[in-house]
């Protein structure tokens, strides 16, 4: 019983860094996702071909390269080790791994938010922004109070699967060595020689996954009046 409580306690604590990889990652992406989309849609071509070229990119690669090229750019391109780079942003070492993790992840994920985005805009009809010019207002307004809660409505299916993806791509962490929830259920595993830390770990994955579905589902379900 008390290799019990020191194992969860150590798998807690590696979960604390995965919920907070979880919340920046989801937080940044959802933002930077949105200007891709916008970026994606414009007039402007070289822009619209910049985003669409990135977003190509970031989808056709595999996540963990990306954090790895991630973590290798300030030696190879700037010439300038981690710890030194850690000491200029006042980072620890750990931290460092944390940011550079968390980098790769929020561009990662805002590619693929920005795809969503995207998709569900142009999925309303052009009827209902000029119907909106008509009755005076302007193309902003018209999005923002009508079009608005409809994409919503639209995109939160596939916004959910992929949150749902990104709990379980935060394992991902542990190639640069943050002690994540995973990370920690190895640690333990080595430490004590037992298996049952791996199980502990696939719970708190488990109960993680199931809050947030049971939460997106709620939040569809009380949307599910401006399905159109």
């Amino acid at each position: 019983m008390e290799l019990f409580s020191v194992i969860i306690g150590e798998l807690f604590e590696g979960f604390g860094n995965t919920l907070l990889l979880f919340a920046v990652t989801l937080v940044f992406a959802l933002v930077l996702g949105l200007l891709l989309a916008f970026g994606a849609m414009s007039k402007f071509k070289p822009l619209k071909y910049a985003v669409a070229g990135l977003v190509w990119i970031i989808r056709g690669t595999p996540l963990m390269l990306q954090v790895l090229l991630v973590s290798f750019i300030p030696k190879y391109v700037f010439g300038v080790f981690t710890k030194d780079f850690a000491a200029a942003i006042g980072f620890t070492i750990n931290q460092t791994m944390f940011f550079f993790v968390a980098v790769a992840f929020v561009i990662n994920y805002a590619c693929y938010f920005s795809e969503i985005y995207r998709a569900g805009i142009q999925s309303i009809s052009a009827g209902q922004y000029e119907a909106g010019q008509v009755l005076g207002l302007t193309k902003t307004q018209v999005f923002f109070k009508v079009v608005l809660m409809q994409v919503i409505r639209r995109i939160l299916p596939p916004m959910s699967n992929e949150i749902i993806t990104l709990v379980k791509d935060t394992a991902l962490a542990q190639v640069l060595g943050v002690m994540d929830l995973l990370n920690a259920a190895k640690h333990a595993v080595n430490q004590y020689v037992v298996l049952t830390p791996f199980l502990y770990a696939a719970i708190f994955y488990l109960i993680f996954n199931g809050i947030l579905t049971l939460v997106l589902g709620g939040i569809e379900k009380k949307l599910s009046y401006y399905k159109v």
